[in-house]
């Protein structure tokens, strides 16, 4: 037996406990991450569903007036859950397709010294704190919304005017914050695509733009999906910005009006909230929550179907 034997095997068996030591600490962050998911969830229906019982879940759901402190009070959120699919849904509209091309730009097409000028101020984008988008909205972006009110309602006496603090207001500020989640996830896997690919579709006659569209982006599906639903995330989460842009007046989600959403609806009245007042806003909670969840198990599930079919 060679006289190194011992040693080798001594080297095997810690190498063996590191293995161990290691698969246990990633199974117990695994199982972290699903208990604070599970705890999360437990919590926000314990703490959100007293007040649908007490008010009643269609005059909650589905009632058109809120006016908590009323006597008798109204607690109906049609608007503001109304207000907040609508703003997503126009921020992602707007925000994705920017980002998407702009992922792009930066991995395929762009000349080495501009990609490297415009990455560190998309990473300067993400950095921001959203407050200072809210901020930038107030001072810019709502005086420019008030002219453009005036002059499409000027001598109307039905319009309530917002003086710019409206949902198209928010709907631009969160496609602006969007952006830095949808170019550096999208960029990441378009750079990700194994070269060859690219080689072999322009040895075959394929334009640059063909070969983007036809056969990169394809292979870079599943992390620009992520890109979205993560960017979708941000949007539907976003309260302290948009709280200052939107005017927070429960209303239908019109573009000039003054707008609502489930966020602002919790950051706007649980400072003074107080018995079923507080309560109804932990159901907007609730709801939010679910509404979340819904569109995270939606999309993973036309990702993952678009996925098997492009395989």
């Amino acid at each position: 037996m060679n006289k190194n034997t011992p040693s080798i095997f001594a080297n095997r068996k810690r190498k063996s406990a590191v293995e161990k030591t290691a698969q246990y600490i990633f199974t117990g962050c695994g199982f972290l991450a699903i208990l604070a998911v599970l705890s999360i969830t437990a919590y926000m229906i314990i703490s959100g569903t007293p007040a649908l019982f007490k008010v009643g879940i269609l005059e909650i759901l589905f009632g058109n007036i809120w006016t908590p402190t009323a006597d008798p009070a109204s607690f109906g959120i049609l608007y503001v859950i109304l207000t907040s699919i609508a703003g997503t849904f126009l921020a992602i509209l707007i925000g994705v397709p920017i980002g998407l091309f702009t992922a792009i730009f930066l991995a395929e097409t762009a000349p080495p010294k501009l990609a490297a000028a415009v990455r560190p101020a998309i990473e300067l984008l993400a950095g921001i704190p959203s407050v200072i988008y809210g901020l930038l909205g107030v001072m810019i972006l709502n005086p420019l919304m008030y002219k453009l009110e005036l002059k499409i309602f000027e001598g109307s006496t039905t319009h309530q005017f917002s003086g710019g603090a409206n949902l198209i207001s928010a709907v631009l500020v969160l496609a602006v914050m969007i952006l830095p989640t949808v170019i550096n996830i999208s960029e990441s896997a378009l750079r990700a695509v194994p070269k060859h690919l690219k080689s072999a579709s322009l040895a075959l006659g394929a334009t640059q733009i063909q070969t983007i569209f036809k056969v990169i982006l394809p292979a870079a599906k599943s992390g620009v999906m992520t890109a979205i639903v993560l960017g979708c995330g941000r949007a539907i989460g976003e309260a302290m910005a948009i709280t200052l842009v939107s005017g927070s007046s429960v209303n239908i989600p019109l573009p000039f009006n003054s707008v609502r959403f489930l966020t602002t609806a919790i950051v706007a009245e649980m400072s003074y909230a107080e018995g079923l007042h507080r309560e109804v806003l932990f159901t907007v909670g609730l709801v939010l929550f679910a509404f979340i969840m819904i569109i995270n198990i939606v999309l993973n599930r036309i990702f993952k179907k678009g996925a098997a079919g492009h395989e």
